[in-house]
C-alpha cells in the first residue's frame, strides 16, 4: 500500500477551524507566499536549526507551496491538509515530482503511523498557542526518536505586521503564547524578514485577505512602497532518543 493510500485509509473527519484566507482566496494566497521571506532570512534560520534531509511531514500544507522546496533536500515529503479543495490543488502542484505526496488529515489526527518522520513542520497552521496540545501529542507520536517538531508562526510583537495583527486581535497576548510554548519545552527563535510585492495591487489584495478592511487600509497607508517587515517566531522541540527518568 502506498504512503498516500495508508494516509487516506487512516484519515477521518475531525473538527477543523476554517482558514480565513487560503480557503477562500487561494490565488491571492499564492501571491502572498511568493512575497514572503523575500531575503531568505526565515529559510536560513530553519536550515541552521534542523536537518531537513530525512522524511518531512508538513502539517496544514495548504495548496502545497512549500513542498517542492522541502523535497529539494528531503528523502521524502508528505503534506497533510484538512481542506479537500486545497488537497487537490496541492496534488496538482506536485504531480510527477518524486518523493512528494499529499493526503487529507488534520494536526489532531495525522494520517500516518507511529515514529515515521524525522521532522514535523507547521507554518502559520493550527499551532497558535493554548489549545493546540492534541496536535503536539500527535506530532510526538509520528516523530522518530530524536525527531523535531518545527512550528513557524507570525510574531505579533514585531512591527509593523504584528501591530496590524493586534489591531484586529486585541485579545491576542504574545507573552501568553510564549509562556505556553515555554512550558511545553520548546526553544524559541525570532527572526525578522521582508515581504516584497511586484506591485501595489498585489500587496493590497494580500493585506485585504489577512486583515479587516479598516486595518488593511491603515496598513496600505503606512507602507509607501512595495515591502514591509514581518517577524516570525520559530519554535523547536526535539523528541527524546531514549527513556527519560523522573
Amino acid at each position: 500500500m502506498s504512503m498516500v493510500s495508508r494516509a487516506v485509509a487512516r484519515w477521518r473527519a475531525s473538527e477543523i477551524v476554517p482558514s480565513p484566507n487560503i480557503w477562500h482566496w487561494p490565488e491571492v494566497y499564492e501571491t502572498e507566499n511568493r512575497a514572503q521571506d523575500a531575503e531568505g532570512a526565515l529559510w536560513q534560520l530553519l536550515g541552521d536549526l534542523c536537518d531537513w534531509s530525512g522524511d518531512i511531514l508538513d502539517v496544514g500544507c495548504g495548496d502545497g507551496f512549500h513542498l517542492p522546496r522541502f523535497a529539494s533536500k528531503a528523502r521524502s515529503v508528505l503534506g497533510v491538509e484538512p481542506h479537500r479543495p486545497l488537497v487537490e490543488r496541492a496534488r496538482a502542484r506536485v504531480a510527477n515530482m518524486p518523493g512528494i505526496a499529499v493526503a487529507p488529515g488534520s494536526a489532531q489526527d495525522l494520517p500516518v503511523g507511529d515514529a515515521t518522520f524525522d521532522v514535523v513542520h507547521a507554518r502559520t497552521a493550527y499551532f497558535f498557542g493554548p489549545g493546540c496540545d492534541p496536535g503536539i501529542h500527535e506530532a510526538d507520536r509520528v516523530l522518530r526518536p530524536g525527531g523535531t517538531l518545527v512550528i513557524v508562526d507570525l510574531d505579533a510583537a514585531c512591527p509593523p505586521y504584528g501591530r496590524w495583527m493586534r489591531a484586529d486581535l486585541p485579545e491576542y497576548d504574545p507573552a501568553e503564547v510564549d509562556k505556553f510554548f515555554d512550558l511545553k519545552g520548546f526553544d524559541r527563535h525570532r527572526v525578522s524578514t521582508v515581504w516584497r510585492f511586484a506591485d501595489r495591487e498585489s500587496m493590497a489584495a494580500v493585506l485585504r485577505i489577512e486583515f479587516s478592511a479598516a486595518v488593511a487600509a491603515r496598513a496600505l497607508a503606512e507602507v509607501p512602497g512595495l515591502e514591509f517587515t514581518v517577524g516570525y517566531r520559530v519554535l523547536i522541540r526535539r523528541k527524546p532518543t531514549g527513556l527519560i527518568l523522573a
